[in-house]
């Protein structure tokens, strides 16, 4: 079943990807990218390492809220290998799968709840700070663009909104009438959540590290369409952009490729810009992000020759 969804994922993005580079100036896309600036690319690598260095110090924060420490350069390390395979495997979490599985098993983290919560947490504080400012964008669209909000921005803020719900009432039945196993996974979460996010003054910390971190991933982009020699306006910053790095998360495709490409391509003429150009900037913006994460390679091959050693 794993692996049949994981060909699904793999077959969608190949064929979303490439239905769009048909329907789409082709040459445009090319020209674009093959004649892509590298200064800007560059700085925008170096924001990549920024990105991955505060969702670490993010980890550690909310682990030790849980009471449990996680060194930096180990927390950093597991963060950079799982950022690279979340955006090269299928599922959209199998590096986060694999850090919850090492560090259970390591000195570091000798119990399950607490690494597994705190990489959960971890992810949904990242994940409703996106949303957050995305809603925000769509709020002030009005205000900032001309024409109604567009129809793909309204279903994403209303698909987040939805699962999210799902999601609390989910966690609710499962806490009232689930088995016993699933009762004791989520016994307690929402007393975790209080004391991860916003009891004693985490929830300042929180926001203010959460929205650096989303601001990168916006520069990242912005930066990305200025490499291509099609800068956006700066209303793009906090409309459009919000809402095609959201688009990412819909579980459909590997790393959000594919449904990212789309969205910017949908948005682009609300600011003036080609669609081939919007297709581009996507698809550089995955590039920068994955050879951004490439150290992520070198940290897992230290770590499994580090556990091979332990092994022997």
């Amino acid at each position: 079943m794993a692996n049949g969804r994981a060909a699904w994922r793999i077959a969608a993005t190949i064929a979303i990807l490439a239905a769009l580079a048909w329907l789409l100036d082709t040459k445009a896309i090319a020209t674009a990218l093959a004649s892509a600036d590298v200064l800007p690319i560059l700085v925008a690598l170096a924001l990549v390492q920024a990105q991955i260095v505060l969702s670490a110090w993010r980890w550690r924060l909310i682990a030790a809220r849980l009471e449990l420490r996680l060194p930096f350069g180990l927390a950093t390390g597991e963060y950079y290998i799982a950022s690279l395979l979340n955006l090269v495997l299928p599922g959209g979490v199998p590096g986060d799968a694999l850090r919850a599985v090492r560090l259970a098993k390591g000195a570091a983290a000798p119990a399950w709840r607490p690494v597994v919560r705190s990489i959960v947490l971890e992810r949904a504080a990242g994940q409703m700070a996106l949303a957050g400012v995305m809603v925000a964008g769509i709020a002030a669209w009005p205000l900032m663009l001309e024409g109604r909000v567009p129809v793909e921005a309204e279903w994403l803020a209303v698909g987040a909104l939805v699962v999210g719900c799902m999601i609390v009432l989910m966690l609710a039945v499962l806490a009232r009438g689930g088995s016993a196993a699933l009762r004791s996974a989520v016994a307690g979460l929402g007393v975790d959540l209080r004391r991860a996010l916003a009891s004693d003054g985490a929830w300042l910390k929180q926001g203010v590290l959460n929205l650096a971190i989303v601001a990168s991933y916006v520069a990242t982009f912005v930066l990305a369409a200025a490499a291509l020699g099609h800068p956006l306006p700066w209303v793009g910053w906090f409309t459009v952009v919000p809402v095609v790095l959201f688009s990412m998360v819909v579980p459909v495709t590997i790393g959000g490729w594919g449904v990212r490409e789309g969205i910017a391509a949908s948005l682009w003429p609300l600011l003036g810009l080609d669609p081939a150009i919007g297709f581009a900037t996507s698809v550089l913006y995955g590039l920068i992000a994955v050879i951004g994460s490439l150290p992520g390679a070198a940290f897992l091959v230290f770590r499994l020759r580090d556990d091979a050693r332990s092994a022997k």
